[in-house]
């Protein structure tokens, strides 16, 4: 008799377990779940966040202790206080895909719990390694993994509170918490961000992508304008090269990455056979010899123009070109004459109208470069 008692009372509770996990109900003080996520490149930061609203509070000191504070239970007491659990109801929470420095400091690639303590000029926030406790009542110092002191700033009011990211960069971001006038940033950075896309794109070119030459390109490039993993993705471009696979904008890609290896005068050299390759088009060749005059070298741009036009007579780009080289190497005169040929040779109405302003400030002896 006792046993079935017991089995009978084991249904019971098992019975309202399962009623009262099959409950939806809206959060509680209708203080919404909110997430708000932010990428540094390939590296993601995701806050998960219940949202609590002003209505007409004090918040800072009042709704909100400053410092650490006994919640009066579980975990809490006068000898083991509290921070604020930075939201409300159950824990805030803050996700790294990969490891991360929060204001300088390390922290590994993880969910952490995430906790605040205020202070009118200072305050301590807390990563902790228990992520899934009811807000901070169960908080203590044991599983901090990090501590960071930051400084809080004023703010537009926001009645909602608000979890959002400035200062949007490939290797950085700063996260700021805003409820109220108050809001307390915290930078947090990749510290190998691009070391990160160094094995991505690794990984991608040794699967299907890395039979599409232009995303070779697309990476050596890449890897040039960053100074970054220079002699492979010279290899690369040499591998298209010698399979002859032989397109300017490969040659281009070559001669960008031996520049940034300090080796210019290769990088010519790349270049003046990129120009006479059979499928260089005038407005490749142009666009080179404008990038020869941003790097105040207007001798060189002039012959890459020359060039150009030889290939390319009666060409609007061509003659563009050349005016373009004669202003830069100081004899706007006839920079006006090839700028009115190319006006007459362009087909395009935009274009047209972009030409025509550059012919109206040559006649006024304006340079155009």
């Amino acid at each position: 008799m006792k046993q079935k008692l017991l089995s009978l009372v084991a249904l019971c509770f098992l019975v309202v377990s399962v009623a009262w996990s099959q409950m939806t109900l809206p959060p509680s003080g209708n203080n919404q779940k909110s997430e708000v996520t932010q990428y540094m490149g390939l590296s993601k930061v995701t806050i998960v966040y219940s949202s609590p609203d002003v209505a007409g509070r004090e918040i800072w000191g009042k709704l909100v202790p400053y410092g650490m504070t006994n919640l009066g239970g579980f975990r809490s007491s006068d000898t083991n206080p509290s921070p604020w659990r930075a939201g409300a109801n159950e824990n805030t929470t803050i996700t790294f895909t990969t490891d991360v420095e929060v204001e300088g400091k390390p922290l590994k690639a993880g969910t952490y719990g995430l906790h605040m303590a205020p202070g009118t000029d200072e305050w301590i926030i807390i990563f902790s390694s228990n992520a899934g406790a009811w807000g901070s009542f169960f908080y203590i110092p044991s599983e901090d993994v990090l501590r960071i002191n930051v400084k809080p700033a004023a703010s537009e009011f926001t009645e909602w509170l608000t979890y959002d990211f400035s200062d949007r960069q490939q290797n950085s971001t700063t996260a700021r918490l805003k409820w109220e006038k108050i809001a307390v940033p915290f930078k947090i950075s990749v510290p190998n961000g691009d070391d990160l896309y160094v094995k991505k794109i690794r990984e991608e070119l040794s699967g299907p992508k890395g039979f599409n030459w232009l995303n070779v390109v697309a990476a050596t490039n890449f890897f040039a304008g960053k100074k970054l993993n220079l002699d492979e993705a010279l290899a690369w471009d040499q591998s298209l090269i010698d399979r002859n696979i032989r397109y300017f904008p490969i040659y281009n890609s070559k001669a960008n990455v031996l520049a940034a290896q300090g080796k210019q005068a290769e990088a010519d050299a790349v270049m003046k056979e990129a120009i006479n390759l059979p499928d260089a088009t005038p407005g490749q060749i142009s666009n080179y010899g404008r990038t020869l005059i941003t790097q105040k070298r207007p001798k060189d741009a002039m012959v890459v123009f020359e060039t150009n036009l030889k290939r390319n007579p009666g060409n609007a780009n061509a003659l563009t070109g050349m005016a373009r080289g004669y202003s830069a190497n100081g004899d706007n005169k006839k920079a006006l004459k090839f700028m009115q040929d190319a006006f007459k040779a362009e087909t395009n109405p935009q274009v047209k109208t972009a030409i025509d302003v550059m012919v109206k400030k040559l006649e006024k002896g304006e340079a155009i470069n």
